[in-house]
């Protein structure tokens, strides 16, 4: 049987697209834009997608997105696009963590390391988790403010994501490999969401909401009566 499933990830600057079948790759489109254009790119993405492998729309069994943690406005896309596709199609919608994507990909490359993903989040700031060589998690989803001590704990350690170039230099004397080529893409989903299509752990169509993450703590002064 050829279960066809579509992912989707917009959590970042990165538009990509990845159609799969059985939990194995088969189209992947992407493009990275400073502007965040993935509601013009994403639908022109996903018929490219279909029409490469010449799948046709209703033949899919699911849908998979990114659920957060990233852009408030790319994930608003992508899960809307996600959502508009299951109900008309009357297929399940797959939620998949945006870090842990990333996460997938990098151990292919790292196998037997402990993978920190970061996603930026503007200046020193960045959406973040780290898993062991055997993925289970060291340090859960959270909002950070890098310093030059951060995450001292899980050393050694590959940091990757679009977060993790800026930390190069900070980080230059750690125990750290830094993969910043590693970034966000739908082909990070696909064994996770096929097992999770085996699974049958879908979410509600109707009430699905991506995980924005609370934010960043600032000290704001205040004035003096």
């Amino acid at each position: 049987m050829k279960n066809y499933i579509l992912h989707l990830e917009t959590a970042t600057k990165v538009c990509s697209v990845a159609l799969s079948m059985n939990g194995k790759l088969l189209q992947l489109k992407e493009i990275e834009e400073d502007g965040y254009a993935h509601g013009e790119k994403l639908t022109l993405l996903i018929e490219d997608a279909l029409a490469s492998e010449q799948v046709d729309v209703k033949e899919l069994v699911a849908v998979s997105v990114s659920s957060g943690p990233g852009s408030y406005t790319g994930l608003r896309i992508g899960v809307s696009t996600a959502k508009g596709l299951c109900y008309a199609l009357g297929i399940p919608l797959i939620a998949i963590d945006s870090l842990l994507s990333i996460q997938q990909m990098a151990k292919e490359v790292y196998p037997n390391q402990a993978i920190a993903a970061l996603i930026d989040a503007r200046r020193m700031e960045v959406f973040a988790s780290i898993l062991d060589g055997n993925e289970t998690v060291l340090k859960p989803i959270s909002a950070d403010v890098i310093e030059e001590d951060s995450y001292l704990e899980f050393e050694p350690f590959v940091a990757c994501g679009d977060g993790a170039e800026k930390l190069r230099e900070i980080w230059s004397n750690r125990n750290i490999t830094i993969a910043s080529n590693i970034l966000s893409s739908a082909k990070g989903q696909v064994a996770v969401g096929y097992q999770k299509y085996l699974n049958a752990e879908f979410e509600d169509v109707a009430y699905f909401e991506p995980f924005y993450l609370k934010d960043f703590v600032m000290n704001v002064k205040v004035k003096k009566a």
